[in-house]
């Protein structure tokens, strides 16, 4: 299974919860990432803070979702929804789920605030990543289960 987190600029958040879910996802799962419109590098505090976790971060790059290695089977859209970011739209035939978080790159402030952005959006997406990754195979092969758990694990904070 195949799952794609895309944003916009794939440099925070789709990069974090693909690297976060490669390291806790089993063997038969695995993420990629994709932005729209790619800023080409990888925010240095989201390797810091991957590297911090545990979380390996070498090969992990911005990309865009034009350069997909791969059709996802799953899209989850990681835009926050505030200051009016509009989120991609992934135009295959996929299931699609929204996990809104905003966007650490665009915080302000001491580096300990900035630093604090960036560990909140981490929270956030390792506890809904950790809630798609425990689902039973009896939610995983049905679609219409796996969109509805989907949808509530955006919720999760």
């Amino acid at each position: 299974m195949n799952i794609l987190f895309l944003c916009t600029g794939n440099s925070c958040r789709s990069i974090i919860a693909e690297a976060t879910f490669n390291h806790l996802a089993s063997a038969h799962m695995r993420a990629i990432s994709a932005g729209s419109q790619p800023t080409g590098e990888v925010h240095p505090r989201s390797l810091a803070l991957l590297a911090e976790k545990g979380i390996a971060t070498a090969g992990y790059y911005s990309k865009s979702w034009d350069d997909l290695p791969a059709t996802p089977d799953i899209v989850i859209t990681v835009c926050g929804n505030a200051a009016g970011e509009t989120c991609p739209a992934y135009l295959g035939n996929v299931l699609r789920a929204h996990w809104g978080v905003d966007d650490p790159a665009k915080a302000t402030g001491t580096d300990k605030e900035i630093n604090a952005s960036f560990e909140a959006a981490y929270r956030i997406l390792r506890a809904r990543i950790l809630a798609f990754v425990q689902l039973d195979q009896e939610i995983l092969s049905d679609a219409r289960k796996l969109k509805a758990e989907l949808d509530q694990i955006g919720n999760i904070l």
